[in-house]
Protein backbone atom coordinates (compact mmCIF):
# COMPACT_ATOMS: atom_id res chain seq x y z
CA UNK A 1 0.00 0.00 0.00
CA UNK A 2 1.35 3.26 -1.08
CA UNK A 3 2.13 6.22 1.40
CA UNK A 4 -0.83 8.28 -0.31
CA UNK A 5 -3.82 5.75 -0.09
CA UNK A 6 -2.29 5.30 3.64
CA UNK A 7 -3.09 8.69 4.26
CA UNK A 8 -6.75 8.39 1.94
CA UNK A 9 -7.60 5.07 4.00
CA UNK A 10 -6.46 6.94 7.21
CA UNK A 11 -8.99 10.16 6.19
CA UNK A 12 -11.70 8.63 5.56
CA UNK A 13 -11.42 6.53 9.10
CA UNK A 14 -11.81 9.73 10.42
CA UNK A 15 -14.48 11.17 8.94
CA UNK A 16 -16.69 8.22 9.11
CA UNK A 17 -15.33 7.88 13.40
CA UNK A 18 -16.14 12.12 13.63
CA UNK A 19 -19.84 11.16 12.33
CA UNK A 20 -20.49 8.56 14.84
CA UNK A 21 -19.34 10.65 17.75
CA UNK A 22 -22.13 13.47 16.10
CA UNK A 23 -24.78 10.78 15.44
CA UNK A 24 -24.27 9.24 19.18
CA UNK A 25 -24.33 12.79 20.66
CA UNK A 26 -27.23 13.74 18.73
CA UNK A 27 -28.91 10.39 19.59
CA UNK A 28 -28.77 10.83 23.09
CA UNK A 29 -29.78 14.36 23.22
CA UNK A 30 -33.27 13.16 21.60
CA UNK A 31 -33.63 10.73 24.30
CA UNK A 32 -36.63 11.18 26.46
CA UNK A 33 -37.22 9.91 30.21
CA UNK A 34 -40.30 7.83 31.01
CA UNK A 35 -41.53 6.80 33.58
CA UNK A 36 -41.75 8.85 37.31
CA UNK A 37 -39.51 11.19 38.49
CA UNK A 38 -39.62 12.19 42.02
CA UNK A 39 -38.47 15.14 43.17
CA UNK A 40 -37.56 17.69 45.76
CA UNK A 41 -37.81 21.64 45.78
CA UNK A 42 -36.66 23.45 48.89
CA UNK A 43 -37.99 26.48 49.78
CA UNK A 44 -36.04 28.75 52.07
CA UNK A 45 -37.67 30.03 54.93
CA UNK A 46 -40.60 27.98 54.32
CA UNK A 47 -40.10 23.72 53.66
CA UNK A 48 -39.84 21.07 51.25
CA UNK A 49 -42.03 20.34 48.56
CA UNK A 50 -41.87 17.09 46.86
CA UNK A 51 -43.20 16.20 43.82
CA UNK A 52 -43.50 12.77 41.18
CA UNK A 53 -43.09 13.87 37.71
CA UNK A 54 -44.88 11.69 35.02
CA UNK A 55 -42.97 11.16 31.63
CA UNK A 56 -44.70 8.91 30.54
CA UNK A 57 -47.59 11.95 29.73
CA UNK A 58 -45.07 14.15 29.71
CA UNK A 59 -41.54 13.35 28.24
CA UNK A 60 -40.39 16.45 26.61
CA UNK A 61 -41.23 18.75 29.71
CA UNK A 62 -39.63 15.94 32.09
CA UNK A 63 -36.40 15.49 30.46
CA UNK A 64 -36.31 19.28 29.91
CA UNK A 65 -37.28 20.02 33.74
CA UNK A 66 -34.79 17.06 35.42
CA UNK A 67 -32.17 18.22 32.86
CA UNK A 68 -32.31 21.92 34.52
CA UNK A 69 -32.10 20.45 37.58
CA UNK A 70 -29.32 18.38 37.48
CA UNK A 71 -27.80 21.64 35.75
CA UNK A 72 -28.37 23.49 39.35
CA UNK A 73 -30.46 26.03 36.86
CA UNK A 74 -33.17 26.35 39.71
CA UNK A 75 -31.08 27.34 42.74
CA UNK A 76 -31.38 30.57 43.85
CA UNK A 77 -34.05 31.42 41.55
CA UNK A 78 -37.41 32.49 42.94
CA UNK A 79 -41.20 32.56 43.07
CA UNK A 80 -42.22 35.73 41.25
CA UNK A 81 -46.00 35.42 40.74
CA UNK A 82 -48.17 34.09 43.37
CA UNK A 83 -51.63 34.01 43.54
CA UNK A 84 -53.88 32.85 46.11
CA UNK A 85 -56.52 30.04 45.33
CA UNK A 86 -54.72 29.31 42.27
CA UNK A 87 -51.16 28.86 42.14
CA UNK A 88 -47.26 29.94 42.66
CA UNK A 89 -44.66 30.47 39.74
CA UNK A 90 -41.03 30.49 39.43
CA UNK A 91 -38.34 29.27 37.69
CA UNK A 92 -37.50 32.61 35.61
CA UNK A 93 -33.24 32.44 34.76
CA UNK A 94 -33.85 35.46 32.92
CA UNK A 95 -33.69 37.62 35.90
CA UNK A 96 -30.10 35.96 37.17
CA UNK A 97 -28.53 35.73 33.89
CA UNK A 98 -29.53 32.56 32.98
CA UNK A 99 -31.11 30.96 29.63
CA UNK A 100 -32.87 28.07 29.29
CA UNK A 101 -34.22 26.63 25.46
CA UNK A 102 -38.29 26.48 24.41
CA UNK A 103 -39.69 23.45 24.32
CA UNK A 104 -42.91 21.76 22.61
CA UNK A 105 -45.90 22.27 24.76
CA UNK A 106 -47.46 19.13 25.42
CA UNK A 107 -51.20 19.89 25.62
CA UNK A 108 -54.10 18.77 23.55
CA UNK A 109 -54.33 22.10 22.01
CA UNK A 110 -51.05 21.44 20.83
CA UNK A 111 -52.04 18.55 19.16
CA UNK A 112 -49.99 16.16 21.96
CA UNK A 113 -52.59 13.96 24.39
CA UNK A 114 -51.77 15.33 28.13
CA UNK A 115 -54.45 13.67 30.04
CA UNK A 116 -53.17 15.01 33.83
CA UNK A 117 -55.51 17.91 34.99
CA UNK A 118 -54.64 20.85 36.59
CA UNK A 119 -56.19 19.97 39.49
CA UNK A 120 -54.61 21.18 43.17
CA UNK A 121 -51.14 20.11 43.73
CA UNK A 122 -50.66 19.82 39.93
CA UNK A 123 -47.04 20.90 38.29
CA UNK A 124 -47.34 22.56 35.27
CA UNK A 125 -45.31 24.89 32.74
CA UNK A 126 -45.82 28.42 32.19
CA UNK A 127 -45.76 30.06 29.09
CA UNK A 128 -46.26 33.28 27.01
CA UNK A 129 -49.58 33.18 24.70
CA UNK A 130 -47.18 31.01 21.95
CA UNK A 131 -47.79 27.04 22.62
CA UNK A 132 -43.92 26.38 22.28
CA UNK A 133 -42.75 29.21 24.53
CA UNK A 134 -42.35 27.05 27.46
CA UNK A 135 -38.82 26.81 28.70
CA UNK A 136 -37.99 26.71 32.39
CA UNK A 137 -40.73 28.82 34.46
CA UNK A 138 -43.42 26.35 36.05
CA UNK A 139 -46.11 26.48 38.09
CA UNK A 140 -47.84 24.48 41.17
CA UNK A 141 -51.41 25.02 41.79
CA UNK A 142 -52.90 25.96 45.41
CA UNK A 143 -56.61 25.62 43.92
CA UNK A 144 -58.43 23.28 41.23
CA UNK A 145 -58.12 25.14 38.24
CA UNK A 146 -59.06 22.85 35.22
CA UNK A 147 -59.85 25.42 32.79
CA UNK A 148 -56.41 25.03 32.05
CA UNK A 149 -56.19 22.00 30.68
CA UNK A 150 -55.44 21.26 27.01
CA UNK A 151 -53.69 24.64 27.14
CA UNK A 152 -50.94 24.03 29.70
CA UNK A 153 -48.65 21.32 29.40
CA UNK A 154 -49.22 19.91 32.99
CA UNK A 155 -46.14 17.22 34.10
CA UNK A 156 -46.91 16.02 38.13
CA UNK A 157 -47.96 16.18 41.24
CA UNK A 158 -47.00 17.25 44.91
CA UNK A 159 -46.96 14.30 46.67
CA UNK A 160 -45.87 16.08 50.08
CA UNK A 161 -45.51 19.38 51.55
CA UNK A 162 -48.69 21.18 49.81
CA UNK A 163 -49.35 22.62 52.97
CA UNK A 164 -45.49 24.64 52.06
CA UNK A 165 -47.27 25.57 49.17
CA UNK A 166 -50.80 26.94 50.94
CA UNK A 167 -48.22 28.54 53.04
CA UNK A 168 -46.26 30.63 50.24
CA UNK A 169 -49.93 31.52 49.30
CA UNK A 170 -51.13 32.89 52.17
CA UNK A 171 -48.41 35.04 53.44
CA UNK A 172 -47.26 36.44 50.16
CA UNK A 173 -49.94 36.36 47.77
CA UNK A 174 -51.68 39.72 49.66
CA UNK A 175 -48.48 41.77 48.61
CA UNK A 176 -48.93 40.99 45.21
CA UNK A 177 -48.13 44.33 43.47
CA UNK A 178 -51.00 44.03 40.86
CA UNK A 179 -54.36 41.58 39.92
CA UNK A 180 -51.99 39.36 38.02
CA UNK A 181 -49.96 38.09 41.59
CA UNK A 182 -46.80 40.20 40.82
CA UNK A 183 -44.33 39.87 43.98
CA UNK A 184 -41.66 42.54 44.31
CA UNK A 185 -38.23 41.01 44.14
CA UNK A 186 -37.07 41.06 48.25
CA UNK A 187 -40.44 39.20 49.31
CA UNK A 188 -39.99 36.67 46.45
CA UNK A 189 -39.61 33.49 48.08
CA UNK A 190 -36.44 31.45 46.84
CA UNK A 191 -35.87 28.06 45.95
CA UNK A 192 -32.60 26.82 47.54
CA UNK A 193 -32.46 24.02 45.34
CA UNK A 194 -34.56 21.36 43.35
CA UNK A 195 -32.85 18.06 43.18
CA UNK A 196 -34.10 14.79 41.71
CA UNK A 197 -34.30 12.08 45.04
CA UNK A 198 -35.00 8.84 42.65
Amino acid sequence: MSKKTAIIFILIFLVLLGGLIVYKKTKKEDEKMTGKVNILIKVKEYGDIKLELDADTAPITVTNFVKLVNEHFYDGLTFHRIMDNFMIQGGNGETAGKHAETIKGEFSSNGVENNISHVRGVISMARTSVKDSASSQFFITNADATFLDGNYAAFGHVTEGMEVVDKITEKVAPTALDNNGTIATDNQPVIETIEVIN
